[in-house]
């Protein structure tokens, strides 16, 4: 079966042994974790190790050659899924912001609940409207994006997101492309949806971020996972050689 009843006690997210290869290219080798609805789970690990990937075939923007992923008891993968509804569950924030040049801020935080959802204006409008004061650009409704900072579009692109309603965000690197001085405003925004008790998978290379607002971290490199837990122990007592070498190379 693809679907499987599910509660809240249970993985809002499973992923169990999957496999993903870009041709010959065999990207993720068996990766497995569970996230619990409200969780802060990070990913980290060198460049090419598979974490983009991996958040990306939870909302089915790769296929998996094998294992599973389950969202609220939903297999991703099952033949004929309704990848729309699955994006509706799953929202994904990425490095590049993707705004529509030509739309305002409000605009582009509307444009998905309008055309995709059919929802009322009104509506609509309303809910962007608090979205936009949820991320601190209050004020900034009717600028387009070429004249926003970095900083501010990447919040636009959350609020964005979130207009979709949905039980789960994915992060791919939101901050990589950001000025120093404007990843702050980024993480703080995150960390008020964690606070708020949002589930949020992170692909991060902010480690003192990752080391406040996660639940668990998960180190991969090479494909696969080699080393979990909580941040208290993670950053302070490594146990895998590879692990410890890559934290000493970033801390």
């Amino acid at each position: 079966m693809s679907e499987t009843e599910w509660t809240p006690d249970q993985p809002i997210v499973s992923i169990k042994d999957v496999h993903k290869s870009f041709g010959d290219l065999e990207v993720l080798k068996g990766v497995s974790l569970d996230v619990m609805k409200g969780e802060v789970i990070c990913i980290i690990g060198p460049s090419g190790s598979g974490k983009s990937t991996l958040i990306r075939c939870i909302n089915a923007l790769n296929d998996i050659q094998a294992g599973s992923i389950q969202v609220e008891g939903q297999e991703v993968n099952a033949p004929g899924l309704d990848k729309l509804a699955l994006r509706k569950k799953v929202g994904m924030v990425f490095q590049q912001y993707n705004l529509f040049p030509h739309k305002t801020a409000l605009e582009n935080v509307m444009m998905a609940p309008l055309l995709v959802l059919k929802e009322p204006e009104d509506e609509v409008e309303k809910r962007a409207r608090a979205l936009v004061k949820k991320v601190r650009l209050e004020g900034k409704e009717d600028n387009y994006p070429g004249e926003l900072s970095g900083g501010q579009q990447q919040r636009v692109a959350i609020a964005r997101s979130l207009a979709m309603n949905p039980d789960v965000m994915l992060f791919d690197e939101v901050t990589a492309a950001l000025d120093p001085e404007t990843v702050k405003e980024v993480l703080v925004t995150i960390k008020d949806l964690a606070a708020e008790g949002m589930t949020c998978i992170l692909v991060t290379h902010e480690m003192g971020f990752a080391r406040e607002i996660a639940d668990h971290i998960y180190f991969t490199d090479r494909g696969v996972i080699v080393e979990h837990g909580p941040p208290k122990t993670f950053f302070k007592a490594a146990k895998d050689p590879r692990t410890r070498e890559f934290l000493s190379q970033i801390l």
